[in-house]
């Protein structure tokens, strides 16, 4: 009873990692669009004021956006592929954020913590996981004897309990 629960928990747990790479990605896509929409930023240093053009940043956060969504839909339904995706995306999404700690500390450090927790949801106890959502076209990890071999989905368990 107590590994069905733990069970039930992770799996909760995939499933709020997975929105919450679709959300950041839908984040991302939007100030994407802000930095196309709004491409030319003034920047004072001591001696000069600069123009800078943000245009290629737009661009790279757009992109990098709308593989985090696709990630996190890949994470929702339990695929292996996306989740080692996600661990890679999510490993340069808060390395990403390192850079931005001098202009955005709050919202970096923000964001590296749900980068950290994110990590941890796709890293700990998957093989329980994918069991649990019932990966997409994935077989079951464990095979015990006497085990019933549908996934969750064929059972029609919902994820949350």
């Amino acid at each position: 009873m107590a590994a069905n629960q733990r069970g039930m928990a992770l799996a909760g747990f995939v499933a709020f990692a997975g929105a919450m790479l679709m959300v950041t990605g839908l984040i991302n896509v939007f100030q994407g669009l802000v930095a196309l929409v709004a491409d030319d930023r003034l920047v004072m240093t001591p001696d000069d004021l600069v123009v800078v053009d943000v245009t290629a940043w737009g661009w790279v956060l757009i992109v990098s956006g709308l593989l985090l969504m696709a990630v996190g839909g890949g994470v929702l339904s339990a695929v292996s592929w996306a989740r080692f995706a996600a661990i890679v995306v999510v490993g340069l999404h808060a390395v990403t954020q390192v850079a931005w700690l001098g202009a955005y500390p709050i919202w970096s450090l923000l964001m590296i913590a749900l980068d950290t927790v994110v990590l941890f949801a796709l890293i700990a106890r998957w093989s329980d996981v994918r069991d649990r959502l019932g990966g997409v076209g994935d077989a079951p990890w464990h095979v015990a004897e006497g085990t019933d071999y549908t996934v969750a989905s064929a059972r029609r368990i919902p994820p949350m309990g």
